[in-house]
């Protein structure tokens, strides 16, 4: 079986702000589905600095771009791919005593 290579660009903070836009989350939301940290926001409710800087423009960090395919994966917005649970698939998983 032929190996999948992707192409996995960090995101600008810009187009990470436009991607949890179109998957219909908050930055907590966003946050939350990655496993980043979610704080007691000063108005009540979660936050996520983490994301927040993520997002931000003025910030130098961008999002790991391996981490951005995920989520793009996870919401469904991935430009090529799919994660298709293994159970529901019609692909049977390959067999262990094959050889590589």
């Amino acid at each position: 079986m032929p190996a999948i290579t992707l192409d996995m660009p960090s995101p600008s903070g810009e187009r990470l702000k436009a991607a949890r836009l179109a998957a219909g989350l908050n930055q907590a939301q966003a946050a939350e589905l990655l496993g980043y940290s979610l704080q007691a926001g000063s108005r009540g409710g979660l936050q996520s600095r983490t994301w927040q800087a993520l997002e931000s423009p003025t910030d130098d960090r961008n999002m790991q771009g391996p981490v951005f395919a995920m989520f793009l994966l996870l919401t469904g917005q991935h430009p090529t791919l799919q994660l298709v649970d293994k159970e529901l698939s019609d692909t049977p998983p390959p067999s262990s005593t094959e050889a590589d």
